[in-house]
């Protein structure tokens, strides 16, 4: 199975090639530059080194979220509007589901996650390739007191945020802690497609939806001043 896969769904890009099931290549940026740019670029040039072509696909694998809002979307159109002109399936992986993949060999449980602001993260649990809680946007605080209740004599905790919470986990968990180091490696888009290679896709391209776990802020202020039309809501366009 030849498999294309893309992950834009935080400032680091990464677009990756299967083919006939075997890794041979992948491009990963840690700019913080415009997705939207460069997406394409990085997949022709990634095609051009391994002799592929979009015509030899037999599937694309995106990082559906959750994540940057922006980024997400990015990466789940460009996903959906290739899949739909190759008349190939799209399926989705979660990012934390990816990014536990870093941890698939430690013994107890693996936190992934990303900072959410306001004192919130993106998190979920996982264990040995397996999901043991499910994928959840919480309050950090809560999450860790959450996790102190658990029998798991340790946790470890992977996310290219970790500088900004390593100490409060640390206060929480004591030695029950354990931390990832190199996040700058923890993208690596040939392990989302392995991921999502055999996954079951959905039957029609255009119902793949990326799952955000929160609403855009445009939309949540929105709904907050329109209760009732949540139906109706349109987003500004410039």
């Amino acid at each position: 199975m030849n498999v294309l896969a893309i992950d834009t769904a935080s400032y680091v890009m990464g677009v990756g090639l299967l083919k006939d099931g075997k890794p041979v290549g992948e491009l990963v940026t840690h700019e913080k530059k415009n997705h939207s740019l460069r997406l394409m670029p990085a997949i022709r040039s990634l095609f051009e080194q391994v002799d592929l072509t979009p015509d030899d696909l037999d599937r694309i694998v995106v990082n559906h979220g959750p994540g940057s809002y922006t980024g997400v979307r990015i990466g789940v159109t460009t996903a959906k509007t290739m899949a739909y002109s190759l008349g190939i399936p799209v399926v989705g992986v979660s990012s934390l589901k990816v990014l536990s993949l870093n941890g698939v060999h430690f013994t107890g449980e693996v936190v992934p996650f990303f900072d959410a602001r306001r004192g919130q993260a993106f998190t979920g649990l996982y264990e040995q390739n397996q999901q043991v809680l499910d994928d959840r946007i919480i309050m950090l605080d809560e999450w860790l007191q959450l996790l102190t209740t658990r029998e798991t004599p340790r946790f470890l905790f992977i996310s290219p945020d970790l500088h900004l919470h390593q100490d409060v986990i640390q206060s929480a968990l004591g030695e029950r802690s354990v931390f990832a180091q190199s996040p700058n490696e923890l993208v690596r888009p040939v392990a989302l497609a392995l991921a999502g290679m055999h996954l079951q896709a959905d039957s029609t391209v255009h119902l793949f939806k990326p799952n955000y776990l929160r609403l855009a802020e445009a939309e949540s202020k929105w709904r907050e001043q329109n209760p009732g039309k949540v139906e109706s809501y349109e987003p500004k366009r410039n």
